[in-house]
């Protein structure tokens, strides 16, 4: 048993392994219900680590070693330690997550020294490509135009993200330029300054709709730098396969670049490419990773905890609160009609996601042709600004009727052109013309055959999926956080399991 830690200063994760097969993966902040939680110098995050005990049916004692991959990280005696490079560990979780046998993989994060690497996998292993890299990489580029836009807290460069989505075509103010140079970024000194007084101190003197069109400027500018990049690396080094590592990508505009790009015939982005991923990583590089090679399918992104019937039975009895036990069938209709009513509703079943958005396990569904959904979302639900928008999952059969893009995303790690606006047009503010979506096949089960349900009746064979959270809280992991978020928010019901709660 191996087990993998990551989150020296945000975000900690445990990943656990036993003999190369991960059993177990969870953020510590989705167990203590503190955002971004980070590990605690000397200490094992320990309510984490039961639960990852608990899916490997083991005990502390059972671990014979663990991996990390921050070297700050300071862990109290026990089982030996190995620290592994920062940039082979998120190499390790976007190759041993796909399904791919040999591929060119691409880390690009603010946590290695470079920033950019390249590296290979294949049967014998991941090695490094020499690949010289100097200066700030793209996802510090990034982060420094999150800052100069405003969103100065660590994490925040989704709302740059988001932003971008809702820009217009013209452009957006004038900004210097960055430029890649092959083994850099020029970036003009006065770059964050440029931004700044682009949009006003503080934002103030720049419209929403100007801000978005210089996010857009910014935006297009980095991805364009980007995919020249990955043309030089697809052509020094060759292979039909590519991943991507590192916090840059949760961005799906960057992703959807290069999917589409036609450098590679196959892309691939993990569940989870930021530092929480890499505990998976971490575990791997050290675990007994003989069976890889034959391995044809990618990592499942629920691999967190999960709570039988009786233990979600016994909390809301606990609670004293009144419910129905529904059979599936009946899960399926009662809950496609109160989304068809336009309702919002709590989703929560089998294991959680290790992924870092929800996926159909721990989510909130909502109709995305109901009138006020956009609002209801926004205004009154997550408090986020009227701009943003909100991902869809969609039966994956029906993805080439309604959006133009890559193949499949099944971790919602692309976006989509609209193809048909006027039917989402509660759904999109202003200018906003693509989505990130999830592409969902018979193997999700109950979360398929809800969103096949809500077609029939609807005619719609799509729902909006975001993550079952309160403001600023992360994702529901137990049924009692699941139970508190439904009385703390607008949602109308909760389904956990075969249990339904109403308001």
């Amino acid at each position: 048993m191996v087990l993998g830690i990551s989150g020296a200063s945000r975000n900690a994760a445990l990943a656990l392994c036993d003999g190369g097969r991960v059993v177990g993966v969870c953020e510590h902040e989705r167990i203590t219900r503190t955002r971004s939680a980070a590990l605690r110098s000397g200490q094992l995050p320990k309510e984490t680590l039961r639960a990852m005990l608990r899916l490997g049916a083991c005990t502390e004692e059972d671990i014979s070693a663990i991996a990390v991959a921050e070297e700050v990280i300071r862990l109290p005696p026990g089982p030996p330690v190995t620290y592994v490079n920062h940039h082979f560990a998120h190499a390790a979780t976007a190759f041993y997550s796909s399904a791919f046998h040999d591929a060119t993989i691409v880390v690009c994060d603010r946590g290695g020294s470079p920033e950019l690497t390249v590296w290979h996998g294949d049967e014998r292993g991941i090695r490094q490509e020499r690949f010289d890299w100097s200066g700030p990489g793209f996802a510090s580029v990034y982060s420094m135009a999150a800052e100069a836009m405003g969103f100065r807290r660590e994490g925040d460069e989704h709302r740059l993200e988001a932003l971008a989505r809702a820009g217009d075509d013209g452009g957006g103010a004038s900004i210097p330029a960055i430029a890649y140079r092959g083994d850099r970024l020029d970036v003009p000194a006065h770059f964050q300054a440029s931004i700044a007084s682009a949009i006003g101190r503080n934002g103030s003197s720049a419209s929403t709709a100007q801000r978005a069109s210089l996010a857009g400027r910014i935006q297009r500018e980095v991805g364009e730098a980007l995919v020249r990049l990955v043309a030089d690396v697809s052509r020094t080094f060759g292979s039909d396969r590519l991943c991507l590592g590192g916090g840059l990508f949760y961005n799906s505009y960057l992703t959807t670049l290069l999917a589409q790009s036609g450098l590679y015939g196959e892309t691939f982005v993990s569940a989870n490419p930021g530092n929480a991923g890499i505990a998976v990583g971490a575990a791997l590089s050290i675990a007994d990773a003989g069976s890889w090679p034959q391995r044809r399918e990618p990592l499942s992104p629920f691999l967190g905890p999960e709570y039988s019937p009786q233990e979600i039975k016994a909390v809301l009895d606990n609670c004293k609160l009144s419910y129905d036990s529904l059979r599936p069938g009946q899960i399926i209709e009662r809950t496609a009609a109160a989304l068809a009513k336009g309702q919002l509703v709590g989703w929560f079943h089998g294991r959680m996601e290790w992924a870092a958005r929800a996926l159909g396990n721990r989510s909130i569904l909502a109709s995305p042709v109901a009138p006020y959904v956009l609002e209801n979302l926004n205004a009154f639900l997550k408090l986020r600004e009227p701009h943003r928008t909100y991902s869809l999952a969609i039966c994956a059969d029906d993805l080439p009727r309604y959006f133009r893009g890559p193949a499949k995303s099944v971790c919602m790690e692309y976006e989509y052109e609209v193809l048909d606006r006027p039917l989402l047009r509660h759904l999109l503010p202003a200018n906003t013309t693509k989505l990130r979506v999830q592409t969902v096949d018979e193997s999700a089960g109950a979360f398929y055959e809800l969103i096949r349900a809500f077609g029939d009746l609807t005619g719609v064979p799509m729902l909006v999926n975001t993550s079952f959270n309160g403001f600023n809280e992360p994702i529901v992991c137990s049924p009692r956080d699941a139970i508190r978020v439904f009385y703390g928010t607008g949602l109308d019901m909760a389904v956990l399991g075969s249990l339904v709660l109403v308001k």
